[in-house]
């Protein structure tokens, strides 16, 4: 196929950029769908005139179907997706990005995904989407699964589907609250896995920041010990990398906080732990969760973090050499490789 390929660009040299283009538009409509051309203009930052000879080419196909509500992918345009997916990588070059990220970050494992979710909404529900298949290929029987908050962990919850093995699986946040938005909260999503899939889910109720005094309290409390006990326990972790001043920022951090997180060159954020560029820890939240011991423990570390933004956070977190498997895109891979300013 590989060869077919390379004749054909020999043949047509804009093959690759018209199959790119026409995938893409393809992949956005299945994740945003129902949704109207112009919704579709400003989520791919086109015009509605470039896109509609496009449109009709793919209804044509039989591969959208459109409405008054707004386009939609069809069976026979989700096979086209699921058929081309392998193919795509490796002509859009995803598959070299993941190699080359492999060796700069030391992770066994590193899948790309087209686009940059900084600039493209779709672009995270796809890595929702590669982070789902990827937790239903690891996950056994009776395991604990320790989970973030976030909205790309929110993602891979949506993209859950019921499966058998599912059944006897608990799901369980991390943390506590985190100040945020409920619906992108570790609890949140732990129940919504827990649904989606016919497993069940444990809560930890407890708020983000604590005293020491009320760190001690909760910790005696036999509900909050159970939960801790399971995440002690827990085999496959899946959760997101965060950009350390935007959440201290969304922790509501005072200013004098943020101002000594930036003195001390903090740039990620995973598990209530910030981090400097060489990996090392400058500032850890007493906070009762999932600890950075804890993880290192757990067989199958599942991290999705995507965004040239990101790049910095991915990079410091890879040092704690703790991660199994790493789900980004273009955007964070082509930064962190020195190819994207």
């Amino acid at each position: 196929m590989r060869s077919l390929i390379e004749v054909q660009q020999k043949l047509l040299p804009d093959l690759v950029d018209v199959l790119r283009k026409r995938y893409t538009l393809l992949q956005s409509i299945s994740h945003l769908q129902p949704i109207g051309r112009r919704g579709l203009a400003q989520a791919m930052m086109t015009t509605e005139r470039i896109l509609r000879a496009e449109v009709e080419l793919l209804k044509e196909m039989g591969l959208i179907n459109v409405s008054s509500v707004g386009m939609i992918c069809t069976e026979e345009g989700y096979r086209v997706l699921e058929q081309l997916e392998a193919m795509v990588n490796d002509l859009f070059g995803l598959n070299q990005l993941a190699g080359q990220l492999q060796q700069l970050l030391g992770i066994p494992e590193v899948i790309v995904v087209q686009g940059d979710s900084d600039q493209s909404e779709w672009v995270k529900h796809e890595l929702g989407r590669v982070g789902a298949r990827l937790l239903k290929q690891h996950v056994r029987e009776a395991d604990v699964i320790a989970l973030t908050g976030g909205s790309t962990v929110a993602s891979v919850a949506d993209h859950l589907t019921p499966s058998a093995v599912f059944r006897s699986v608990q799901f369980v946040p991390a943390r506590g609250g985190l100040g945020e938005q409920v619906e992108l909260q570790a609890n949140t999503l732990a129940s919504e896995m827990a649904a989606k899939t016919g497993g069940s889910y444990r809560l930890l109720h407890v708020p983000d920041r604590l005293s020491p005094d009320a760190f001690q309290t909760l910790l005696a409390e036999p509900q909050v010990a159970e939960v801790m006990e399971l995440l002690h326990s827990a085999r496959i972790v899946v959760h997101g990398i965060g950009d350390a001043l935007t959440m201290a920022r969304r922790r509501k951090y005072d200013e004098s906080e943020l101002e000594e997180l930036e003195r001390a060159g903090a740039v990620s954020e995973a598990f209530g732990y910030y981090f400097n560029e060489a990996g090392e820890i400058v500032y850890r939240m007493p906070t009762i969760g999932l600890q950075l011991e804890d993880v290192k423990q757990a067989e199958a570390v599942i991290s999705v973090a995507g965004g040239a933004s990101k790049a910095k956070a991915i990079q410091s977190f890879a040092k704690q050499g703790c991660q199994n498997v790493l789900v980004t895109d273009e955007g964070a891979a082509l930064t962190l490789l020195g190819q994207k300013s």
